[in-house]
């Protein structure tokens, strides 16, 4: 990680002719690149690692593309020579996803989602202009072989992994069926292929720029569409879906005037959400199922009702027997329930105490009689307490807690962790349980245990809803604090 900073911070120095004032990194999300926030005198970039060569060279290109037609995307203002790396234009924190999530489903809000809409219609058909798709990271089409990839990452990744029976061949022909139906689109353009309020950013002039579009490729316009109005994250209402499907189709006309037939389009619509909504069932569980992510595990009820309310109102327009059997099976209320977790309410009695210690000065005591819980030994990772600048620090601080996330193992540590606790949380809420403890361990109490205390803390109030009481025994000689009332920092 160290050396993907400096490398970060050279290409700046290189662009900018001076080197930036700080840097600091931005957590990392679903994928594998690794972004960086420079900050020079007056302004911020944005700078980003990719292992992935290919990819960069597909956004890059798009971006110079996109940004020539001044379309509401990123400049990019430096690469590395092995294009690796790059800087582009800083658009701020703050997502349309934060945005709906601060304010509700409010006017203002609806207006930034319409506006997007009416955005991403111009990006489409602008963008489509004279692009050279054999620049796309993957296909150049979304077209069947694309679709048929997207279905079968839903079986392989979330289908199969229920254990379920059903007739795989069958259901491999309906798929060919719905692939070779969608293939016949009435119009195609560019697709962003990712269209999700996460990955629209809005600047404090309440202007929406767009991110993360490297997987795009020439494809139904109705698929991104479908993405934005039928995130689960969001979880926006029926009446603002409707309205807002209404609001791009006029905003896509002007673009294309006198072509839409709109009973067409809303039809092919319909099974680009279908397709979406599988697609993120894939991702979720390959990310949640296979690779043990628990944010994305936590998703996944939110995909399944989402699936839900679209399968039990909407018409595909074509017969695909096995594929309904399939979808049904996947909706039902015993699989949603099998990936809901249980929560807390205020009349639970139990409370997790977790309490990081240093092993120097012996084992935290457990006075609740029940003769202690779980301790985790953390001198397996690498200890930040052993560079200079981070002695005096503790787990809390940010240049601790970045070194720990991005240079350690500690995120393979606590997805083990969260496994295991998560397993006895559940058992006792549901048992009448009243207490729990969990301790963790290093050589000095001040750097890796209390990260992952505090980690275990957020983990179990986001996922169960528990109350929590949270002990740091170096920095506060184990005097348990009240239940928080909210996350840890």
């Amino acid at each position: 990680m160290q050396e993907i900073i400096q490398n970060i911070k050279s290409l700046y120095t290189s662009w900018k002719g001076k080197e930036p004032v700080s840097l600091d990194v931005i957590q990392q999300s679903g994928s594998e690149r690794r972004y960086f926030r420079l900050y020079g005198q007056n302004e911020s970039v944005i700078g980003t690692y990719g292992a992935n060569i290919r990819e960069n060279e597909s956004f890059i290109y798009f971006s110079r593309q996109f940004t020539n037609k001044k379309l509401a995307v990123p400049e990019v203002y430096a690469v590395s020579d092995d294009g690796a790396y790059y800087l582009q234009q800083d658009f701020g924190n703050t997502s349309l996803l934060n945005k709906l999530e601060a304010e509700g489903f409010t006017q203002p809000v609806y207006d930034l989602f319409r506006k997007s809409l009416e955005s991403l219609a111009a990006l489409q058909v602008n963008g489509d202009k004279g692009l050279d798709y054999s620049q796309c990271l993957t296909n150049k089409e979304f077209g069947k072989q694309a679709i048929m990839a997207d279905l079968l990452y839903f079986k392989y990744y979330f289908l199969d992994a229920l254990r379920k029976p059903y007739d795989k061949q069958k259901l491999i022909d309906d798929f060919e069926a719905l692939s070779n139906y969608l293939t016949h689109t009435e119009y195609k353009y560019f697709m962003f292929r990712d269209f999700q309020s996460r990955n629209i950013m809005v600047t404090d002039d309440n202007e929406v720029h767009f991110i993360d579009y490297q997987g795009g490729m020439k494809g139904a316009p109705q698929y991104d569409v479908a993405s934005m109005l039928w995130q689960a994250r969001a979880g926006l209402p029926e009446e603002w879906k409707d309205r807002l499907l209404e609001d791009y189709m006029t905003a896509f006309e002007k673009w294309v005037p006198n072509s839409m037939d709109r009973g067409i389009f809303r039809s092919q619509y319909n099974g680009y959400v279908l397709i979406r909504l599988l697609q993120v069932l894939g991702a979720y569980g390959f990310r949640g199922l296979f690779e043990r992510k628990a944010q994305f595990l936590t998703s996944i009820p939110l995909a399944l009702r989402n699936l839900r309310e679209f399968f039990q109102k909407q018409s595909l327009g074509i017969a695909v027997p096995e594929f309904r059997k399939v979808l049904n099976l996947c909706v039902a209320d015993e699989i949603i329930k099998q990936f809901t977790p249980v929560q807390a309410t205020a009349d639970t009695p139990l409370v997790v105490k977790i309490c990081s210690f240093s092993y120097k000065k012996g084992l935290p005591t457990d006075d609740s009689g029940n003769g202690g819980g779980f301790i985790f030994d953390c001198r397996g990772i690498l200890n930040p307490g052993r560079i200079d600048s981070m002695k005096t620090q503790t787990g809390r601080d940010k240049e601790v807690k970045d070194f720990l996330e991005h240079q350690t193992r500690m995120p393979e540590f606590l997805n083990s962790v969260f496994d295991i606790v998560d397993i006895s949380v559940e058992d006792y809420i549901k048992r009448g349980f009243d207490s729990l403890m969990v301790s963790f361990g290093c050589t000095g109490g001040q750097h890796r245990s209390v990260f992952a205390a505090d980690a275990l803390a957020r983990h179990l109030r986001n996922k169960f809803k528990v109350k929590i009481e949270l002990s740091h025994t170096v920095q506060d000689a184990c005097n348990w604090q009240n239940p928080l009332p909210g996350t840890p920092s």
